[in-house]
């Protein structure tokens, strides 16, 4: 597999980037300026958001697989995957979805945030497809008996399920994801060239933590724990 170019792109020295931006790089401040550079979105990038989920939007979201939830709170901000068999998000109606919270790290960064702050955004991702969905709106969290039940997996159910009340629903073009040739094999990275999760333990825990041991276990502890 050759390297790509991305792959081989430098990046500033962090010592540069600081002498950069302390010497008065001009920075936006109002939509005004954002305005004058960008202009106005053309009225189709306006016009394909809609209040609620439509036959060509709910497809999207029926053939993905995988979502990011994204949702602020005071504690800060959060960006999470979310992933299963493709159509795990279920749309109750077109203006309600339910997302159920398989298990993960156990930190639950977003749904403490929502408890606090409901406002959330979804990005919806089909693999080969270039194009996205993104949905705004409100969370509610849920431990229904009943709700929990309707989404058991191998016999195992989710701890909660999250319940979307959609407020903006709209396709965002193949771009990005065409620059970044996400679905090319070729763009593919060996994961033998990134740390593995273990090292990255090891360096944030210091040396006595076993990255070896850590890394040897984690495949079966990741299959044994999907649900």
């Amino acid at each position: 597999m050759g390297q790509s170019s991305a792959l081989k792109r430098e990046f500033w020295p962090t010592a540069k980037a600081l002498t950069l931006f302390d010497t008065g790089t001009p920075m936006l401040t109002t939509i005004e300026q954002l305005e004058t550079i960008y202009g106005q979105p053309h009225e189709r990038a306006v016009r394909k958001e809609i209040p609620y989920v439509n036959e060509d939007y709910r497809a999207f979201i029926e053939f993905a697989p995988f979502v990011v939830l994204a949702t602020a709170g005071p504690e800060g901000l959060d960006c999470s995957p979310r992933g299963d068999a493709a159509g795990f998000v279920r749309i109750i109606d077109e203006r309600t979805l339910a997302i159920p919270d398989r298990p993960g790290n156990n930190r639950i960064d977003s749904l403490r945030n929502i408890i606090v702050e409901p406002r959330l955004a979804l990005l919806f991702v089909v693999p080969g497809v270039g194009e996205t969905l993104r949905v705004n709106g409100r969370g509610r969290i849920s431990d229904d008996a009943a709700l929990l039940e309707s989404f058991a997996v191998e016999g195992k159910l989710p701890r909660t399920v999250l319940l979307v009340d959609v407020d903006a629903v709209y396709f965002h073009c193949s771009k990005a994801l065409v620059r970044s040739r996400l679905w090319d094999p070729e763009r593919h990275v060996e994961r033998s060239r990134l740390p593995s999760a273990g090292a990255i333990h090891r360096r944030i825990n210091g040396q006595t933590f076993d990255a070896l041991a850590y890394d040897l276990e984690l495949a079966e502890r990741v299959r044994t724990t999907l649900y």
